[in-house]
C-alpha cells in the first residue's frame, strides 16, 4: 500500500459521484485512458477489484462499497488540511478558544458558532463553560482567546471589553417550596429563614461581590446548572437567568417570588455580560469577526 496515493482517492470518488469511466474523466479534465489507469494501480495496491465492469456502467464491488466510506473521509481530511494550511499562510489561527459564562443565553451562542462554522471551515472551536470569574480566568491565563463574561468580573484586570446584553435575574422556588406558599412580595426577614441556594465563583475574583445573599443557612454551587435542577427539585430558593427558567415558569416546575428589596434596590439587578480578551496580546482576524459579531447579534431587537 505503499504506493497509494491522494490522487486515486479522488479519480475513485469521481467515478463514484459521475456514475462511469467516461464522465468521470470529463469531470477531472483528463482522458479516460489515464482515469482506467489510476483505477487499475490503486486495485493493484489494495488487491482486489473495486469496480464491476461487466454491465454498461462500472458497478461498485462489495469491496468498493466497504471502502468508499474510507476514501471519502480521506478526502474530506485533505480539503479541511488545505484550508487550514492556506488560513495558517494567511495568519489565520488554527484554533479559537473560548470561554462562556453559564448566565449568556446558549442558543445566541450556536447560532453564532454555526456562522463562524461557515465562515471559517478550518478553524477548530475549543469552548469552556464556567461560572463569574472562572471564565475570566481562562482568559487571563492565555487558555482561552476570547471570553463571554460576566462585566465585573473583569474590573481593572488589562481586559479589553465590549458590552453586550443585561441578563435579567428572577428570584425563583420550587411550587411546594414554603416561600412559594406565601402570598405578597417577601421581605429579606422572611427569605432569611429559608435556605438559599447561591452561585459561587470558583476562582475568587468576583468573592467579595455577595449580592443578594439573604439566608442564614446557604449552599452555594460553582455549577448554574446543578443550581436549577436542585431549585426544581424544591431543595431551597435563588435567583436564576430568566432565560434559563423561562419554560419552568410556564410550565409550573418553577414560581416565581416577588421581593420588597433586592441588594439595596427594588427590582433584581441585571448582570451585564461583555466578550473579552486580553488587552495586551493581539488577536487573530477569525477572533476580531467572533467579537464583532458577537456585539452585533445582542445588539439586534428580539427576532430580527
Amino acid at each position: 500500500m505503499d504506493g497509494l496515493s491522494i490522487d486515486q482517492i479522488q479519480v475513485f470518488l469521481a467515478i463514484v459521484d459521475q456514475g462511469s469511466f467516461s464522465a468521470a474523466a470529463r469531470q477531472l479534465n483528463r482522458a479516460q485512458s489515464a482515469v482506467t489507469y489510476t483505477v487499475r494501480k490503486l486495485e493493484e495496491q489494495v488487491g482486489t477489484a473495486l469496480f464491476d465492469r461487466s454491465g454498461y456502467r462500472p458497478i461498485l464491488t462489495e469491496a468498493g462499497r466497504v471502502l468508499l466510506p474510507r476514501a471519502q473521509r480521506i478526502s474530506e481530511d485533505v480539503q479541511t488540511f488545505r484550508l487550514q494550511a492556506r488560513g495558517v499562510a494567511g495568519g489565520l489561527e488554527p484554533e479559537l478558544s473560548f470561554a462562556l459564562d453559564t448566565m449568556f443565553p446558549m442558543p445566541l451562542f450556536l447560532a453564532l458558532l454555526k456562522t463562524f462554522r461557515n465562515r471559517y471551515p478550518s478553524i477548530q472551536p475549543r469552548i469552556y463553560v464556567e461560572s463569574m470569574g472562572a471564565a475570566t480566568r481562562l482568559i487571563l491565563d492565555g487558555t482561552c482567546t476570547l471570553g463571554i463574561i460576566v462585566s465585573f468580573a473583569g474590573d481593572g484586570l488589562g481586559l479589553r471589553r465590549v458590552p453586550l446584553l443585561d441578563v435579567e435575574l428572577v428570584v425563583v422556588a420550587a411550587p411546594n417550596h414554603p416561600l412559594a406558599q406565601l402570598t405578597g412580595p417577601l421581605t429579606p426577614e422572611v427569605m432569611r429563614e429559608h435556605l438559599q441556594l447561591v452561585l459561587t465563583d470558583r476562582s475568587g475574583l468576583t468573592g467579595h461581590r455577595d449580592h443578594g445573599v439573604y439566608a442564614t443557612e446557604t449552599w452555594r454551587l460553582g455549577d448554574l446548572g446543578a443550581k436549577h435542577a436542585m431549585l426544581r427539585a424544591g431543595m431551597g430558593w435563588g435567583s436564576m437567568p430568566l432565560h434559563m427558567v423561562a419554560d419552568d415558569l410556564c410550565q409550573g416546575h418553577l414560581v416565581r417570588l416577588a421581593t420588597t428589596e433586592w441588594a439595596g434596590t427594588v427590582q433584581v439587578p441585571k448582570i451585564p455580560i461583555s466578550v473579552a480578551c486580553r488587552a495586551d496580546r493581539p488577536i487573530g482576524p477569525a477572533a476580531q469577526w467572533m467579537m464583532e459579531h458577537l456585539a452585533d447579534i445582542t445588539a439586534r431587537p428580539s427576532g430580527s
